[in-house]
């Protein structure tokens, strides 16, 4: 049968349409330029009169009738050579940065909470993400404050700098807000609890350790990684001219090349590729060759580096760390919450104290007025006013001073929650009136101290017996030593980490030892069919034929004679490991400490709270008596300042007492592990009364 041909019409300098029409023909008989076209005339096969369109391409087609075999066989080199690569572009490639990072959030926020139920037996809401509308930036704006720039305001406030990806991050989202914004115009007011949730939302530190956790997340899902299947795909487009020898070639080459690769836990390490080339020559006739090439591969280690328990180690220890992460941050939100109160209250007392101080300087004011104008009458002589005016010098300086500290500690409690610090923001002094309340009424009792005045008093040379400290009018957290030791050894979390590392340094010693052996490892690969060239167009297509396969084994022996280095790493493995251990038990006697020191404190600021509560009431009656007899002249001035003294250290002594104790009893919470602290920031409080359940 006669050959026919087609006569192709394309638009001027579209020569890559005219290469790839050409790779589906047989050869090319002439390519010549017309008026607005180029025309190809091409040997397509025997057939009868159609016609074809081809998308954007004027195509006239005489006298054919296409072999639907050749074409079908070139149609599908075509698909394997860019329908891998299409379908995993649409799969990954086409992802944007925007949804990389919210797949990486959703497997991060997956394996917290996984790794939340395995840690503390319970899940709760986890985020990183930080409002755009944070507290801070409405402070700042809201009170007018001074800030350097837009990052003092977030990051969703900064400039998006040339080359940004294509991401939303930082969202603009807001959060329910714990203030109304009209009371932060002039001024916030915090109660304890408000204090502990502005915190968690907006201290710095609680961020990062939030964002440890989820690195430590990321961390983990990289080393599953290692062991999924994973895909890749590799397409290439070459276009060459060779004019080295007797004749100038010219030619292209479209390759594809498909591979999956998986490590298993034992070791063994699998590979396989599929490539595809078409490569096609436009000169010497216009010759096409196909080329299609399989290959695998396998790599079984055998002695060192083989074992579940060797080659799993990175993930076993990323499956660990993500645990650490979670239990250091359920102790960093325990330390936080017992901070942010003790902070609080240390205010308050501050601030109380800044009111005695007042109170003692306006008293010494009237006190010298008063005295002066006796000196006046000459009822008084000018040394007791002379006393009574350094006493008053004296009370401004310390009046003086305790506004400077209480404005200094309100300061550093606004750093602590991550809030500007020169926030215009009061504490609520209400707290510490109802702390005092509760105090007063359940531990204070003044009886002890009263002394019958209708009793005679006790010779001089009477024996004399000392009370002794008991747990009469104990608190509910005063509990035995050996009961609060247990409970902190048994639940505290930095302890169980440092317990655990025990276990990671025994592993690690078993890595190190195993790095002393011989290696030996088996090769295995298998590979049919070829790869074509620019300069194999003119060979014969390529066939996967089994029977003309290709295989190889190869077995490699590294003896263990040069082994220094593994050598020492395993000596330090050890010393690592007795470090491990050392750290432990140091860490078991601090343990022990701090509940001994947290009870110890217990008792004596409970006494303390006895004690300071009746020089209180010595000190109110000996002022008030002191004032009388001066007034009558049976008593001097010292007297009086010595008396007023007494008050306003007994009045702070006091107010340190009743904080000190409720701080101490949270400290003795956290120390035993035992206090539980939301994501809110809120704690919840161990009740004693559990230990007798």
């Amino acid at each position: 049968m006669p050959l026919l041909y087609a006569v192709i019409e394309f638009e001027p300098a579209k020569w890559y349409d005219i290469l790839m029409f050409l790779s589906l023909c047989e050869n090319s008989g002439s390519i010549r330029e017309k008026s607005g076209f180029t025309e190809v005339l091409v040997q397509i096969g025997p057939g009868n009169t159609t016609g074809l369109k081809h998308t954007g391409l004027s195509v006239v087609m005489k006298d054919v009738r296409l072999s639907v075999c050749e074409v079908g066989r070139r149609l599908t080199v075509i698909l394997a050579l860019f329908g891998g690569f299409f379908m995993l572009l649409g799969l990954s490639g086409c992802k944007s940065p925007e949804e990389y990072r919210k797949n990486a959030d959703e497997t991060a926020y997956e394996i917290i909470r996984q790794k939340q139920l395995e840690a503390v037996g319970e899940v709760e809401d986890f985020t990183i993400e930080k409002p755009s509308d944070t507290l801070r930036r409405r402070l700042l704006e809201g009170q007018k404050l001074q800030y350097s720039g837009p990052w003092s305001l977030g990051t969703a406030q900064l400039e998006r700098p040339e080359h940004w990806p294509q991401d939303d991050y930082p969202d603009d989202m807001n959060m329910i807000a714990l203030v109304p914004l009209e009371e932060l115009e002039e001024k916030l007011t915090l109660t304890l609890f408000a204090a502990l949730q502005i915190g968690a939302r907006n201290s710095f530190s609680y961020q990062t350790q939030k964002e440890e956790i989820f690195r430590k997340a990321l961390g983990l899902d990289l080393e599953r990684n290692e062991f999924r299947n994973i895909f890749t795909q590799q397409v290439d487009n070459l276009i060459s001219t060779d004019g080295s020898g007797d004749r100038t070639e010219s030619g292209t080459r479209h390759s594809s090349i498909t591979g999956i690769s998986r490590t298993l836990e034992q070791g063994a390490t699998f590979t396989g590729q599929l490539a595809v080339d078409l490569a096609n020559l436009l000169t010497l006739g216009g010759a096409s060759s196909l080329g299609l090439k399989a290959d695998a591969s396998v790599s079984i280690p055998l002695l060192r580096g083989s074992g579940a328990h060797i080659v799993t180690e990175p993930l076993t220890q990323a499956e660990r760390d993500v645990i650490y992460a979670i239990w250091e941050f359920e102790r960093y939100k325990r330390i936080f919450a017992v901070s942010v109160a003790s902070e609080y209250l240390d205010v308050l007392r501050l601030l109380d104290r800044r009111g005695n101080e007042e109170a003692n300087y306006r008293r010494l004011i009237w006190l010298v007025r008063w005295s002066r104008r006796l000196a006046e009458a000459g009822d008084m002589d000018m040394i007791q006013v002379d006393q009574a005016v350094q006493r008053e010098l004296r009370a401004r300086s310390q009046w003086i001073q305790a506004r400077q500290s209480c404005e200094r500690s309100l300061d550093d409690f606004k750093v602590l929650l991550g809030l500007p610090v020169d926030a215009n923001i009061v504490l609520d002094g209400g707290e510490l009136e109802e702390l005092t309340g509760v105090v007063s009424s359940s531990m204070i009792d003044l009886s002890m101290f009263d002394v019958d005045p209708n009793e005679e008093a006790p010779p001089a040379d009477a024996p004399i017996h000392i009370r002794q400290p008991s747990q009469e009018g104990a608190g509910p957290y005063e509990l035995e030593l050996k009961t609060a030791a247990r409970m902190a050894l048994d639940n505290r979390l930095d302890l169980r980490v440092a317990q655990e590392n025990i276990f990671d340094a025994q592993r690690d010693v078993i890595i190190k030892a195993d790095q002393l052996g011989a290696e030996l490892t088996l090769l295995g690969s298998s590979s049919v069919g070829a790869r074509r060239s620019v300069g194999s167009a003119t060979s014969d297509d390529a066939r996967l034929r089994l029977n003309q396969a290709v295989h190889s084994a190869l077995l490699t022996l590294d003896l263990p004679i040069e082994r220094t280095a593994e050598r020492n790493d395993y000596r330090d493995s050890l010393i690592l490991l007795e470090r491990a251990v050392r750290d432990v038990g140091l860490l078991e006697d601090q343990v022990k400490l701090d509940i001994r020191d947290g009870l110890r404190s217990l008792r004596s600021t409970r006494e303390s709270l006895q004690i300071q509560a009746a020089a209180v009431k010595v000190a109110e009656r000996r002022v008030s008596s002191t004032d009388m007899n001066l007034e009558a002249g049976r008593a001097l001035m010292r007297d009086s300042l010595e008396a007023q003294d007494s008050l306003l250290s007994a009045q702070n002594s006091l107010t340190s007492a009743v904080i000190n104790y409720r701080v101490t009893e949270l400290e003795l919470q956290r120390d035993m592990g035992l206090l539980k602290v939301g994501r809110k920031g809120l704690w919840q409080e161990f009740d004693p009364e559990e230990i007798e359940k």
